[in-house]
Order: C-alpha cells, then sequence, then structure tokens
C-alpha cells in the first residue's frame, strides 16, 4: 500500500514500504491521544506539539510523549502536517470549528479524528479550507499507559474517508489510501467503515465491550458478597472461554439453563438475585430473554421450552 501525502514534510513521501516523516501535532494528550502520538513516534513520525489541559494528560505526555512541548491547540495544529484530534465527541465539532477560524489549518495537512461514532462530515469545515479529513478508530480500550502500544498492534483500527458515492468508500480515494497506511505503520489492522455506517459501527461495539465491563462488575460483586475467594481467577478462564467460543461459533456455542430451557434454574436465580442483588435483577431478566431468542433462533432451545423460560422471566410475584 502507497499513497502519497500531499504537503507532508518531503514532499511526495510516501506512506507505503517507506513511511513519510510527518510532522505531527496531537490534541489532546488524553488516554488516546497520548497513546496514538506514541505510536506514531515509534513508526517514524516527529510528534511536534502536544496539547494537555489536566494534571492527568500533563503526566500522559511526560511519560508517552517525552520532550514534546505542550501547546495550545491552535499552534499544534499550525506546527502539524497530520493533526490528531482526540477529543470528546461533544468538543470535536467545535474545536474543528475554532481551528478553522484561527487559521490554524491549511491546505495540504491531514486531520484526523478518534471518534467512534464520527465520520468524516464533523471535518466538513476543515475539509473546505483544503485539508484531508481522516477517521480513525482504534477498536480497543485505552489505559493511557506504555501498555496501550503493544495492544494497538494487535488491534483493528476502523477509517473512513470521503467516499466517491454514499455508502461506497472509494476504491482510489487518497484518503482512504492515507488512512489505512497510517494505521498499517501503527502495527493495526484497517477496517474500512462507511459514513453512515459509524453511529451503528459504535453502538454495537460500546454494547459489547462497555457493557461486558459493566456486566463483569456485577458478577465479580456477587461472587464476593456471597463469601467467594479468588473471584477473579475463578471468573478470568471461563469467560475467556465464552468469548472465545462466541467468536468462533456464534449461537452454536450457548450454554447454560437459558440455553438448556432449565425454567426452574432460572426463577432459583431470580429468587436468590431478589435477596442479594436487586439492581441486577432487570439485566439479567434482559440478557436472558436475549439468549431465550437467540438460542431459539439457532436450533438449540425447543419453542415450548422457550416459552417456558420466557414465563420464568416475565414472573413479577418474586
Amino acid at each position: 500500500m502507497s499513497a502519497v501525502v500531499p504537503g507532508a514534510a518531503g514532499e511526495g513521501a510516501s506512506l507505503g514500504g517507506r513511511p513519510a516523516r510527518l510532522a505531527t501535532g496531537v490534541i489532546s494528550a488524553g488516554r488516546v491521544g497520548a497513546v496514538l502520538g506514541a505510536a506514531l513516534a515509534q513508526a517514524g513520525h516527529i510528534v511536534v506539539g502536544a496539547s494537555a489541559v489536566s494534571a492527568a494528560s500533563r503526566r500522559r505526555a511526560e511519560e508517552l510523549l517525552p520532550d514534546v512541548p505542550l501547546l495550545p491547540p491552535d499552534q499544534v495544529a499550525q506546527r502539524a502536517d497530520l493533526v490528531v484530534l482526540a477529543v470528546p465527541d461533544d468538543v470535536l465539532p467545535g474545536l474543528v470549528r475554532g481551528l478553522v477560524a484561527t487559521g490554524s489549518l491549511r491546505a495540504g495537512q491531514i486531520v484526523a479524528h478518534t471518534s467512534g461514532a464520527l465520520g468524516v462530515s464533523v471535518l466538513r469545515p476543515a475539509t473546505e479550507v483544503g485539508v484531508l479529513p481522516v477517521a480513525l478508530h482504534p477498536a480497543m480500550t485505552f489505559t493511557g499507559r506504555a501498555e496501550d502500544l503493544q495492544r494497538l498492534t494487535t488491534c483493528s483500527v476502523a477509517v473512513t474517508a470521503d467516499a466517491d458515492e454514499p455508502g461506497t468508500p472509494a476504491a482510489g480515494g487518497m484518503g482512504w489510501h492515507v488512512g489505512e497506511a497510517l494505521v498499517v505503520e501503527l502495527g493495526a489492522e484497517p477496517v474500512r467503515v462507511p459514513e453512515e455506517a459509524r453511529p451503528l459501527y459504535h453502538a454495537a461495539l460500546t454494547h459489547g465491550a462497555n457493557h461486558l465491563m459493566t456486566l463483569v462488575g456485577d458478577c465479580l460483586e456477587l461472587l464476593e458478597s456471597s463469601g467467594v475467594r479468588e473471584s477473579r481467577r475463578l471468573l478470568g478462564p471461563l469467560l475467556g472461554a465464552a468469548l472465545d467460543n462466541a467468536l468462533r461459533h456464534g449461537d452454536r456455542a450457548l450454554t447454560g439453563p437459558v440455553s438448556r430451557g432449565d425454567a426452574g434454574t432460572v426463577r432459583r436465580h431470580l429468587d436468590v438475585l431478589s435477596e442479594a442483588a436487586p439492581r441486577v435483577v432487570p439485566a439479567y431478566r434482559l440478557l436472558a430473554a436475549r439468549t431465550a431468542d437467540r438460542a431459539e433462533r439457532a436450533g438449540l432451545l425447543p419453542p415450548h421450552a422457550a416459552h417456558d423460560v420466557r414465563t420464568a422471566l416475565d414472573e413479577e410475584d418474586r
């Protein structure tokens, strides 16, 4: 893969086999921005500035971006060929408009944001002054520590750029090639996600990753409150195997009382949860109902058994 970066340091340099040395600015040095800045530096780019407001961001910059000057966002953008906008979704539109209004962005720059839910349309004001817009979203959770650099090399990164037609990534579009080349330089795997798919793409990842953490947290608290020791060691192999089976085999890998049609066990679960952890009951019911739907659709759960499970889940007299 090779792409020529317009206006980059070393005009006409390639982002293919031998990386162009892009002057890179990071706005801001949060958990994602600091790690991406460090990863780009490892790939041969030169981080010329970063913005950091909070004490935590300044500490991350000191650890992951040593000797990189901390500057206001407009000055970071003015110094850079590649501007990485790693800010919260709600902040991004105003930041882009502000950088354009102050003249901090110029034609020929690459501007990449890291929002999962937004595509390149949020960069439209910058596109109108001649920048190359790219949306890069690493599909991983960030701690903001050096360990993330290794994790980044094993993850996929959603790439979105301008398309020739709505819904169709342009096969020869400069933005797609540049975005994918940057991802490959990071050691990650690029995955093309069309503009209009970004909200549902992000909802799916959030539902899986973030809600999984909530689910695991609830399970750990239940085990610890019951007096079970080493709850993390107990859950780790079980959850790891469940995730691996789900990714490999889909709904055919479903196990447990719901997929077996064991309505009596489901009732006992609801009884004990109602006493020990009533706040967990609504989530248990919803997830068990979805499990019953999926198990029945996969042919694991006969219709009459699915009915019994749903009846148990719907009973309110507990």
